[in-house]
C-alpha cells in the first residue's frame, strides 16, 4: 500500500511542481509575468480562446448531427456509419495537418487544378496554415468524443422517447428539437469538453501552423528563451483552464449518469429509429459521409499519394533503415509505457477493491487526472524540480537520469496515460461480482492470490484494451516526447513533426501513416464493443 502511495505522489509530483513553482514567487517573478500580460499573454490568451471558441462549435455541430443521425433515423449504411464515424480516432491533428497542407496549398493538386480550370494565376485559396485552417483539423479529429458520447446517450433512451413523442402528434422536427438535443445537452457538453482539452493540449499543429496558443508559447519560453520561470507561468495559466474544463466535463458526466441511469421504455429492448427515404435520406448520407470523407479518406489518400510520388520520385530513395529504427524506438517506448500503466492500474484498482482507504481513493484521484494534463505542462513540471534538485546537490545526478532519456520518457507517458489504463481496468472490475471475492475468502483464498488465480483471468480483456489504448496514445503523443526523448532516438511522431516543419512532406508521409495505422486499432476494438452492445 505504501508503494502504491509513493508511486501516486511521483505520478503527482509534475503537477504540483508547475503549482509550486509559484512558491518561490520573487521580485524576478513578478517582472517576467508583468512583462508577459504587457508583451505575448494576451494574444496566446485571445487565440486558445478564439480556437477554443470555433472548435466547442464545431465538435459539437457535427459530433451532434451525426449522433443523432444514426441513433434516431434508419437508413441504407446505417450500420455502416455508426463505426465508420469513429476512423477521424486514429487521425491524429497534426498529421492530418500535414496532409491538408500538400492538399490546399499553392503547389498542390487543388489549387494547381483551379488554374488550370479557371486559366486564372495567383493563388486560389486563402492560407490554410492559419487560425482558420487549424480549426477544421481539430474539428474533424475531435468530433468523435462528441460522437461517442452522444450516441451512447440516446441509445439509452432517445429513440424511445422519440417515439412516445410522435404517437403523441409531435412531428420530426419538433421531435428531435424537444425531445432528443435537451436528452443528448450532458453527453454533447462532457464531449465537447474533452475535444478541447485535446485542442490546449496540442502541440504539433500549434507550431506546424504558426500558432501563438498557450502550449506553443511553454515550447518557446523553454527551448527558444531559455526562460524557465515564463514556461512555468504559462504553464499554470493552462494548467488551471484544462483544470476548469475537467471540472466541467466531470459534472457534465454527472448529469448525464442521472438522465440515463434509469432504465427505458419498452423493457430494454431497442425502438425502431424513424425510416427515411427521399431528401430526408440523401441528407443523412451527406451528414454521414462528410466527416468521414474529410476526417480520414481524404487525408489517408493525400498521404498516399506523398508516399507514392516519393516512392518514384525520391533522388535518395525512401529511408527504410532510419524507418525502421524509429518504429522500433516508437515500439519499444510504446509497449514498455503499456504494460507499466497497465500493472499499476491493475494494483490501484485492486487495492480499491479490496481495501478502500480514503488515502487511496485520493491516489487514484490523482493518478485519473493525468490524462487532462497536457503534455507540455507535463515536461516543465518534470523538468522544473530537477532544476531546482540540481542546484541544490549538483552531484546528485537525477538530471542526467530523467532528461533525454528512456526513463524520463516512460515517466511521463505514465503520468499522462495511466488514467486511461486505469479506467479500462475498473469498468472490468466493475462486471466482476464482489460475491467471487467472498467466497474465495471463505475458502482461505490469501488477498494476492485472490489477485492472481481470480481476478487476473477475469480482467484479461480489460487489461488487454488498456493496454491497446496506451500502446496506441504513446505512440501519437508529441509535445512530452519532443522535449524528453533520448538522444539518437526519435519517434515517429518527432520524426514526421520535424520533417514536415523542414518542408520535406513527401519523407512525413510514411511516419504518418503508420501512426494512423496504429491508430486504427482502438477504433476496431470501440466498434468490435458498439456492435456487442448493440447485440
Amino acid at each position: 500500500m505504501r508503494l502504491l502511495s509513493v508511486l501516486t505522489l511521483l505520478l503527482a509530483l509534475p503537477v504540483l511542481g508547475v503549482v509550486g513553482s509559484w512558491a518561490v514567487f520573487n521580485a524576478d517573478s513578478f517582472a517576467v509575468i508583468a512583462h508577459q500580460f504587457t508583451t505575448v499573454l494576451p494574444g496566446y490568451a485571445w487565440t486558445s480562446f478564439l480556437l477554443s471558441a470555433c472548435v466547442a462549435l464545431g465538435v459539437a455541430v457535427v459530433g451532434g448531427l451525426t449522433a443523432a443521425t444514426v441513433t434516431l433515423f434508419d437508413f441504407p449504411g446505417r450500420r455502416v456509419f455508426e463505426w465508420a464515424l469513429l476512423l477521424p480516432l486514429a487521425m491524429p491533428a497534426y498529421v492530418m495537418a500535414y496532409a491538408y497542407t500538400d492538399f490546399l496549398q499553392y503547389s498542390g493538386p487543388l489549387q494547381t487544378a483551379l488554374r488550370a480550370l479557371t486559366g486564372r494565376e495567383g493563388a486560389m485559396l486563402p492560407d490554410v496554415r492559419s487560425l482558420g485552417g487549424a480549426v477544421p483539423m481539430f474539428i474533424f479529429s475531435f468530433y468523435p468524443y462528441v460522437y461517442l458520447l452522444t450516441r451512447a446517450a440516446l441509445s439509452e433512451r432517445g429513440v424511445h422517447l422519440m417515439e412516445a413523442a410522435r404517437l403523441l402528434g409531435a412531428g420530426t422536427a419538433r421531435r428531435v428539437w424537444r425531445v432528443a438535443l435537451p436528452l443528448a445537452r450532458p453527453a454533447m457538453a462532457a464531449g465537447v469538453a474533452l475535444a478541447l482539452m485535446e485542442t490546449l493540449a496540442d502541440y504539433g499543429v500549434g507550431s506546424y501552423f504558426g500558432l501563438n496558443t498557450f502550449t506553443t508559447g511553454i515550447y518557446k519560453a523553454w527551448l527558444s528563451m531559455d526562460d524557465r520561470i515564463a514556461a512555468a507561468q504559462l504553464a499554470t495559466v493552462l494548467l488551471a483552464v484544462v483544470a476548469l474544463l475537467l471540472w466541467f466535463e466531470h459534472r457534465a458526466q454527472r448529469r448525464l449518469r442521472f438522465a440515463t441511469g434509469r432504465g427505458g421504455h419498452g423493457g430494454g429492448q431497442e425502438a425502431r429509429p424513424v425510416p427515411l427515404a427521399g431528401r430526408h435520406r440523401w441528407l443523412a448520407w451527406t451528414v454521414c459521409t462528410v466527416p468521414v470523407l474529410l476526417g480520414f479518406v481524404l487525408p489517408v489518400l493525400v498521404l498516399l499519394r506523398l508516399l507514392w510520388a516519393e516512392m518514384h520520385y525520391s533522388e535518395f530513395g525512401m529511408p527504410w533503415d532510419r524507418f525502421a529504427q524509429w518504429s522500433w524506438a516508437s515500439f519499444r517506448l510504446a509497449a514498455i509505457a503499456a504494460a507499466l500503466a497497465v500493472l499499476l492500474s491493475v494494483a490501484l484498482a485492486f487495492a480499491m477493491r479490496t481495501s478502500p482507504r480514503p488515502g487511496l481513493r485520493f491516489a487514484v484521484r490523482v493518478v485519473s487526472l493525468g490524462y487532462a494534463v497536457p503534455g507540455a505542462v507535463i515536461a516543465v513540471g518534470i523538468l522544473l524540480p530537477l532544476g531546482w534538485l540540481q542546484s541544490v546537490w549538483p552531484d546528485s545526478g537525477l538530471t542526467a537520469l530523467v532528461t533525454g532519456t528512456a526513463f524520463g520518457l516512460l515517466y511521463a507517458y505514465l503520468v499522462r496515460f495511466s488514467a486511461v489504463a486505469l479506467q479500462s481496468v475498473e469498468s472490468g472490475y466493475a462486471r466482476i461480482p464482489v460475491t467471487l471475492d467472498e467466497s474465495a475468502r471463505m475458502l482461505g483464498t490469501p488477498r494476492w492470490k485472490l489477485l492472481g488465480t481470480v481476478h487476473v483471468p477475469l480482467l484479461r480483456r480489460s487489461a488487454l484494451a488498456a493496454g491497446l489504448l496506451v500502446f496506441v496514445d504513446v505512440m501519437k503523443e508529441l509535445p512530452a516526447t519532443y522535449v524528453l526523448r533520448p538522444f539518437n532516438s526519435d519517434t515517429l511522431a518527432v520524426v514526421a513533426n520535424q520533417l514536415a516543419r523542414d518542408e520535406r512532406l513527401g519523407e512525413a508521409a510514411l511516419p504518418s501513416l503508420a501512426i494512423v495505422l496504429v491508430g486504427l486499432l482502438p477504433v476496431v476494438l470501440l466498434s468490435r464493443a458498439m456492435r456487442a452492445q448493440r447485440g
